[in-house]
């Protein structure tokens, strides 16, 4: 694509919903989804989830081999689901109906929209306080509920702005944020090179009691960000053609979050210093506040361009799919454009809340890992479809819902399928009783380890199980696998004809 051209896609209104993507719009690449994950997570508050292993009192080196673990465990149980966007041209909850049904897709819609909630507004309050932050330390502006309400207000406007654009501005922004961030968090190296001591030793040794709670935690915190893209990477790897290969695909998601080390380490790292330096603001919970007290002062504005770009390209990511998804849901009522209005709206009401009327920065990990509780047995449940489908889907049918009809090759019982639906709410379920988050959050069964957090292996485990014994006993419609699939051979054909409209 030429520049002309990309300056028109960029200032141009986009007006795709969640229909199937027509195969000549399909020319973004694998680096662009690359990009865009990036992108949207070498922000600062990727940074804040950065400094959490330091404020459950672990040593620099057991937050370094928490936070590792959480991310690398993550991104492999995120990578295959950037390959249903390509596939079908559409989201991932709307491609995830083959699995739950065209209405039992609405889990997928459910848990995009709380985990858009909770990254945007982590994104706006760790970016605003930031900002103003350093430029009360900069020029000398006054930290107040005022000053603190307009920055927010300012990075949720300007993020809406952009998601109403749509995907190419989207992808602009990230393309900036990408490289802009990344030399930022660089910078971060010379400026805090000198007081960092990599043999901090936290609070919590190994072998201490709590350690391998906090260590869990904090694995589980790391791990929620890059949970927390799987319900979002169909809305970016749609326009990526279906003949793309899969493995670069694959890498591109694994990648990019690897890459995002970059940010975690750098949160890690400076908390340990404002550990050292500045002990009150751990004590606190406020890391952001403790990094500007320890930052040198020519650092500070390199502070507030890293918020500025990070609370665009993280708050962009979220509420986008979010805006995207909805208008899917209502498809009759709302477009991309007024859904995106309408979730913009309630997101900028409850940042205003929970910052200036409750406490909710604080419980940012509580909230992070119950959205993994119920995120992980739903993707897996996903990925476990595409393996026993063979890759196979009808992207048409999977629009049934869109078009307000009824019928086609994924209806199952009244648009919901059991199967998948009987393997996700029991899991997740069950996965909440045994959360542990020692003075945040513990479930009925949170104790049956010693203190520490089950909850993912729990979950994980009972949701493949139940769902493929349920697929081993009730086995699904022959016209869901594709026709050189022996399991296909007595299927119906389905197609317009079986559809007919829900009016």
């Amino acid at each position: 694509m030429n520049n002309n051209n990309n300056a028109q896609s960029i200032s141009k209104i986009e007006t795709f919903g969640v229909e199937q993507i027509p195969d000549h719009e399909r020319n973004a690449r694998p680096i662009d989804l690359f990009r865009m994950i990036f992108g949207g997570a070498n922000t600062f508050a990727t940074a804040v989830l950065g400094s959490f292993p330091v404020l459950f009192g672990l040593s620099f080196q057991a937050g370094v081999a928490a936070i590792v673990l959480g991310v690398l465990v993550g991104a492999l149980i995120l990578a295959p689901m950037g390959l249903f966007g390509p596939i079908n041209g559409t989201n991932n909850a709307v491609s995830s109906g083959a699995h739950f049904g065209v209405h039992g897709r609405i889990v997928g819609s459910f848990l995009s929209l709380l985990t858009a909630i909770a990254f945007f507004s982590l994104s706006v309050w760790s970016s605003g306080d930031a900002l103003i932050g350093g430029a009360k330390r900069l020029i000398g502006l006054p930290e107040t509920d005022l000053t603190l309400g307009l920055a927010y207000g300012l990075f949720a406007v300007l993020v809406l702005t952009v998601c109403i654009y749509g995907f190419r501005f989207l992808l602009w922004v990230n393309k900036v944020a990408v490289w802009s961030a990344s030399v930022l968090f660089l910078l971060g190296i010379f400026a805090f090179a000198g007081p960092f001591d990599v043999h901090y030793a936290g609070t919590l040794g190994l072998g201490q009691e709590g350690f391998w709670a906090a260590f869990i935690g904090a694995a589980l915190v790391a791990m929620s960000n890059p949970i927390s893209f799987g319900a979002f990477l169909g809305d970016w790897s749609r326009y990526i053609p279906r003949e793309a290969p899969k493995g670069r695909i694959l890498s591109a998601v694994i990648l990019a979050q690897l890459a995002t080390l970059l940010p975690f380490l750098f949160g890690l790292a400076t908390a340990t210093i404002v550990a050292i330096q500045a002990p009150d603001y751990i004590a606190a919970n406020n890391y952001v506040g403790g990094l500007l007290a320890v930052s040198p002062t020519w650092f500070f504005l390199p502070v507030c361009l890293i918020a500025v770009i990070g609370g665009m390209s993280t708050g962009t990511t979220s509420l986008y799919g979010t805006g995207l998804d909805m208008s899917s849901v209502f498809p009759r009522v709302l477009s991309r454009v007024k859904a995106t209005l309408l979730i913009g709206v309630m997101s900028i009401a409850f940042i205003f809340i929970g910052r200036f009327a409750a406490n909710l920065v604080q419980s940012v990990s509580t909230f992070a890992v119950l959205i993994i509780t119920c995120t992980t047995p739903w993707m897996v449940i996903m990925l476990i479809g595409l393996l026993v489908r063979r890759g196979y889907y009808h992207p048409d049918d999977l629009q049934v819902f869109t078009r307000g009809e009824k019928g086609g090759r994924y209806w199952f019982t009244h648009g919901w399928n059991w199967r998948g639906m009987g393997a996700w709410i029991p899991s997740a379920l069950v996965g909440l009783l045994f959360v542990n988050l020692p003075g945040q959050f513990v479930g009925p069964l949170g104790n049956l380890a010693q203190g520490i957090d089950i909850s993912l292996p729990v979950t994980l485990g009972l949701a493949a199980l139940v769902y493929l014994a349920l697929l081993s006993l009730f086995p699904e419609s022959p016209a869901v696998y594709g026709p050189n699939d022996p399991r296909s051979k007595t299927a119906t054909t389905l197609g317009k004809s079986g559809l007919q409209s829900a009016a």
